[in-house]
């Protein structure tokens, strides 16, 4: 619509002379696209983007839909398909003509609106009241057998094309098999491997498939093909976060070596990409079009990242092209359906993604399987330095594109700095963090440093351009400068959750104090930080929004004043929801912190979903943890002094997935002097004797020797 609509003189004047365009970002006001979005699904049965939606002056929608082409679209002159000019002129004529019966029909459908956001904010409050452990372990069973029912065995995944990664569900069917026999039995062993064995085989299908850039690492949004083969080929930062948390539990889980690849390949596109901010964190998106060649103004879908037959033999030579393109489908005629080409940008094109494998290479062409690795390589090497040096590389966002002035009525170049989004930030530390232990691990693991150094300088970066000290509030975006919309539910929750990830990384406890005063309602009584900085009118994630009639999370603030509604968000979609993370969260602080009143508050913010969960678990997945915690507690396992068998303890926390545990550090590499005024329990252990201690409860079981921390991760402790 940008090309053909928002472009376009006639439209722009039209626009100008009877409506009010306003044009909004939906990375910076998430709010503002989730309460449209409904209604336009409600109205029309479908949604996505672009969208537009007509308002009244009191914010409430008359019409809206997603898109609609230019006057110069085929499809608008054969009459198929209505023109968003038609749409224009038709609106207007409605307004002019019927006023009274636009403001009541707007006013009618945000009371529904209303009531059904209520509907589902409010549908925990009985439920929870009826079964105060929340909800039951049978959930997690339920939501197994809905994804075995959608499960593509021969290409992974759960759906047909357009295929999503859907990395909160994947998180979920892994963990299935590492929670403790009670949840096991009700799920049921042989389902709990099932689910494990449909994640891995989905990774690898990924992995080998178009959706990840085999070239310059990175996975794509989605795959336009059921088979991962053609990507939408713009890169996402909360993909990238995701997914890197999922390779790397799959690796724990395996200690699959093709999986491990891939947690490389997505920390390498991380901490060595245009993404990177060079003052620390991490852009949100990187384009899927841009130029084919330099000079040239206009931009192809995917244009980066394809190859034609003969690109290929012109940077490889003949001999090598053969080999890297039968590993990667290269055809002369292009690997791309037509079908899904409706512009003839990928005529030719090849997306390379792998189909074959060096052994089989090896044996087609009479060579050593050594000798075909090193030609892959070192062709994945030629052809990365070709494109960085020869093609013109995607913006990082949307936003410096030549636009329209509806006020003006002239053109001009609307240039901004990327964006970065707090909430797709705290994913990336937080994966980053846990990547870096695994890392560090292996022999060579310098990758491993350079992820927790990016993971530390982009926590520097958001507290020191996008947290305010005094108040505890941040921003959301930061564009040349902290942007002026707040920061939303999720940004708190995905920043608190990078922050817990961080610490059990470094066993620094700046970074779970920061977690804690984001978290906290502030109280001068409990919290002895508070004393030191007297922040009396501070504000954080429970004040600003908690519903303390329901439960819950809003995700918006209770003072957002040009919003029509507050929405909840409980279920999952490209992203965890808000209120899976934030019980989560509440968990995990209320464990390593012991902390009854986190604790309480995360099972009511599960319990809120009740009602919900029991009829649809599986849009629930992020939540299915808390609902484990709810009903089997959490164990907090703290490693204490020093030694060879202390540190053996250490490295096995941290190459062990170790569902609703936290683990905690007391020690002299540790440092814990906040932690220890915070958590009394810990104040009272010997930093000098080696011991491994399992806290539940408020209470420390018997200490054993560092040497059994691997029973103890196991739960056998």
């Amino acid at each position: 619509m940008e090309r053909e609509s928002f472009e376009n003189d006639e439209i722009a004047d039209y626009l100008n002379q009877h409506f009010i365009p306003i044009k909004i970002d939906r990375e910076e006001r998430p709010d503002i696209d989730r309460i449209y979005m409904q209604y336009v699904q409600a109205t029309t049965g479908h949604g996505g983007w672009p969208m537009s939606v007509f308002l009244t002056p009191d914010l409430e929608p008359v019409f809206g839909g997603t898109y609609w082409p230019g006057p110069e679209s085929p499809a608008v002159s054969s009459g198929v398909h209505p023109g968003f000019l038609g749409i224009l002129k038709r609106i207007q004529t409605l307004w002019q003509t019927q006023p009274d019966r636009c403001l009541q029909s707007a006013k009618s459908v945000s009371l529904q609106l209303r009531a059904f956001a209520e509907e589902g904010t409010h549908g925990g409050s009985g439920a929870a009241t009826e079964d105060p452990e929340g909800p039951e372990l049978e959930s997690l069973e339920e939501a197994c057998e809905h994804y075995v029912t959608k499960y593509d065995s021969v290409y992974g995944g759960f759906s047909g094309a357009p295929k999503f990664p859907t990395p909160a569900n994947l998180e979920f069917l892994l963990l299935l098999s590492q929670y403790p026999d009670s949840v096991r039995a009700v799920v049921g062993y042989e389902e709990c491997a099932n689910a494990r064995n449909m994640v891995v085989h989905t990774l690898r299908c990924m992995a080998r498939g178009g959706i990840k850039d085999q070239i310059g690492n990175g996975f794509a949004r989605y795959s336009v093909t059921k088979d991962w083969s053609l990507p939408h080929f713009e890169k996402m930062l909360y993909d990238q976060g995701q997914l890197l948390s999922t390779y790397l539990d799959a690796f724990l889980i395996t200690g699959d070596a093709e999986i491990l690849g891939s947690v490389y390949d997505i920390v390498t596109y991380l901490t060595d990409s245009p993404l990177t901010a060079k003052e620390g964190g991490f852009y949100s998106s990187e384009d899927a079009d841009s130029p084919y060649r330099p000079g040239e103004s206009e931009k192809r879908e995917g244009a980066f990242s394809v190859w034609t037959k003969k690109e290929l033999e012109s940077v490889l030579g003949e001999r090598d092209a053969k080999i890297v393109g039968e590993f990667y489908n290269v055809q002369a005629e292009g690997n791309v359906d037509p079908e899904h080409d409706a512009h003839d940008e990928l005529r030719n094109q090849n997306v390379l993604a792998i189909s074959s494998s060096p052994e089989s290479l090896a044996k087609e062409h009479g060579m050593a399987k050594d000798e075909v690795v090193g030609i892959l390589k070192e062709g994945k090497s030629k052809l990365r330095h070709h494109r960085e040096q020869e093609r013109p590389r995607p913006g990082l966002d949307d936003k410096g594109k030549r636009c329209y002035s509806y006020y003006t009525r002239k053109y001009w170049l609307m240039v901004f700095c990327s964006i970065v989004v707090v909430a797709w930030n705290g994913m990336a530390i937080g994966a980053l963090a846990r990547a870096s232990c695994v890392l560090a691990s292996i022999p060579g693991g310098e990758l491993g440093k350079e992820s927790l150094d990016a993971a530390i300088k982009a926590v520097s970066f958001i507290k020191r351009e996008l947290y305010d000290e005094k108040t505890n509030k941040m921003k959301r975006v930061y564009r040349e400068g902290a942007g002026d919309a707040p920061a939303f539910a999720d940004d708190y929750a995905f920043m608190i959750q990078g922050l817990i990830d961080l610490y059990e990384a470094t066993f620094d406890d700046q970074y779970l104090e920061f977690a804690d005063v984001l978290q906290s309602k502030f109280n001068l009584v409990r919290h002895t930080y508070c004393t030191r900085k007297a922040k009396s009118n501070a504000e954080t994630q429970i004040d600003l929004f908690w519903d303390s009639n329901n439960s819950g999370f809003y995700s918006t603030e209770v003072s957002q004043s040009d919003l029509i509604l507050r929405l909840k968000d409980g279920m999952d979609n490209a992203e965890p929801s808000t209120n899976g993370i934030s019980a989560s969260n509440l968990y995990r602080l209320g464990s390593v912190l012991d902390d009854s009143e986190y604790t309480a508050l995360a099972k009511k913010t599960c319990n809120a979903f009740a009602t919900e969960i029991s009829q649809h678990s599986f849009v629930f997945c992020s939540m299915m943890t808390s609902v484990v915690a709810g009903r089997l507690g959490m164990r907090s396992v703290v490693i204490c002094g020093e030694g060879e068998d202390v540190k053996g303890a250490v490295a096995k926390s941290r190459l062990r997935l170790k569902p609703n545990t936290t683990v905690a550090r007391v020690g002299s590499e540790a440092k814990t002097d906040w932690l220890k005024g915070r958590n009394k329990l810990l104040a009272a252990m010997d930093p000098e004797k080696p011991t491994v201690q399992v806290c539940e409860g408020g209470i420390c079981k018997e200490e054993l020797n560092a040497s059994d921390a691997e029973k103890v991760l196991k739960g056998e402790g």
